[in-house]
């Protein structure tokens, strides 16, 4: 993803890893409350077949942390804390930036009122909670007025940030289900009034469990069968954002998308539906059965993309549907084992994904990671391959992406953005090179629309945005992937 922002100097960005790194004090971590298995979900969704989520009665926030709990979180919480004091909410990644940018410039003072008000963890749920529940109220009011356009852009700036408001929940807390309840019913107001078809999507696992999504169709729909992608965010990502308010460069494109939360991901952690490797290989071809239910869809030019983890998740849903046409991921997590994300990052990484994962206890996880890994499975995939990382990602070294590249064997394309970190962008080679997010959107429907990949290649994009072309598997072999 491009975004607009000066990138701190790599002194900087090497000091504050090694900060997290060697902090080894003990600090207290503040309780969340009791959670309570969640097996369904709310019917907030009028006429929803999504599963159906009673109100339950939580007890009261006790001194034990009922949620996942790791050794870096106790030694370095206190060290978060002031990371977050000296540096805001986007001390690790532009989460912030990442989420205002769906939204739009009327969303840009939301967003600069929440950075304000961050300084410790702990005040990112009640910042976001603040600006939500303002913008639901502006949505009430001008559905009052007769005023659709006001109230759609209020509703789904409000299903934002109720959806971010979430991300520090590490249990199914009451607290957390009640956002989720609201985040959906004000997204299904924006749908309501959304100038494109928007519909809530329930795509079914083998075992029963289902995936939550939104089906987002562009307006020349009605004139025939479009193509169409199912995108797949990350870790920190959630379904609401994944179309813009407006503008958005899929839809302008005339792609339809289904923007699904997989197992684990966001509301399907809150539902009960766990990460695991077999699930996620089931999540393809879930996926297109749901599609293939569609009239609009054109099950002939199907894509999938992801982004950050999602890039690992998208991998190893389409290594298990051949439909898929073109993959495209970018922000690599591509690292087998997950070590670096995990380990050596900020430790709030750790703790959403145990939550995840349904896991409270690190060492069952430690175990469990290590079956998080993209070899054995995507070297099923012949379909072309776009990714897009950045030359320093601090969560997922390069090796790993180039060794996936390798074992691809269909044509792939790697795109490879000077200094950038994770989150590709906030450097020049971002800013002035081609974009991360409109290239990889013309790159999917030119593979949609039957244009061929003609040749496997690395693209280097230097700060000045010059592109250097070179043959992929000449690169490979120079390269030591030992």
């Amino acid at each position: 993803m491009s975004l607009e922002h000066n990138a701190p100097s790599a002194q900087d960005k090497t000091e504050r890893r090694n900060f997290l790194k060697s902090a080894g004090l003990m600090a207290s971590v503040a309780g969340v409350g009791a959670a309570s298995n969640v097996a369904m979900a709310q019917a907030s969704d009028k006429g929803s077949t999504g599963p159906q989520m009673s109100s339950m009665s939580v007890p009261l926030a006790g001194p034990k942390h009922e949620g996942p709990m790791t050794r870096r979180w106790i030694e370095q919480r206190w060290v978060l804390d002031n990371i977050i004091r000296a540096n805001g909410i986007d001390w690790d990644q532009p989460r912030s930036i990442i989420y205002n940018g769906p939204c739009g410039p009327e969303s840009n003072a939301d967003f600069a009122a929440v950075r304000a008000r961050v300084s410790k963890y702990a005040d990112i749920n009640p910042a976001f909670e603040a600006q939500a529940k303002r913008r639901e109220g502006l949505g009430k009011e001008s559905e009052l007025e007769g005023d659709w356009v006001a109230a759609r852009q209020h509703y789904y700036i409000a299903a934002v940030h109720w959806a971010a408001s979430q991300w520090t929940f590490d249990t199914n807390s009451e607290h957390n289900v009640k956002n989720n309840e609201r985040k959906r019913a004000c997204y299904l107001k924006y749908a309501q009034y959304a100038e494109h078809k928007v519909v809530a999507a329930w795509v079914p696992l083998p075992n029963g469990q289902k995936l939550a999504g939104w089906f987002h169709v562009p307006k020349h729909a009605a004139a025939g069968k479009v193509p169409c992608i199912i995108a797949i965010p990350g870790m920190d990502g959630f379904k609401e954002t994944g179309i813009a308010l407006y503008g958005d460069r899929y839809i302008e494109r005339g792609i339809a998308v289904l923007v699904l939360e997989g197992p684990g991901q966001y509301e399907s952690a809150v539902l009960g539906v766990h990460v695991s490797m077999q699930a996620w290989k089931e999540t393809g071809r879930a996926a297109m059965a749901w599609l293939a239910q569609q009239p609009e869809v054109d099950l002939e030019r199907v894509g999938m993309t992801g982004s950050s983890f999602g890039s690992f998740f998208a991998t190893i849903a389409a290594s298990y549907e051949p439909r898929i046409k073109a993959v495209a991921v970018g922000s690599t997590c591509l690292e087998p084992g997950c070590h670096t994300i995990f380990e050596e990052a900020s430790p709030t990484f750790k703790m959403r994904f145990m939550y995840m994962s349904g896991m409270t206890d690190e060492k069952e996880f430690d175990q469990f990671r290590q079956t998080l890994t993209w070899v054995g499975h995507a070297d099923k995939i012949k379909v072309p391959y776009l990714c897009v990382a950045g030359e320093s990602d601090e969560l997922s070294p390069m090796i790993f992406t180039e060794r996936l590249m390798k074992t691809l064997p269909g044509p792939k394309q790697l795109m490879v953005y000077q200094d950038s970190r994770h989150s590709v962008g906030l450097v020049p080679s971002a800013n002035l090179g081609p974009n991360p997010a409109g290239y990889t959107a013309q790159w999917m429907l030119d593979r949609l629309n039957g244009k061929p990949l003609n040749r496997s290649e690395r693209w280097f994009i230097d700060a000045s945005g010059r592109i250097e072309k070179t043959d992929m598997a000449a690169y490979l072999r120079a390269v030591d992937l030992a």
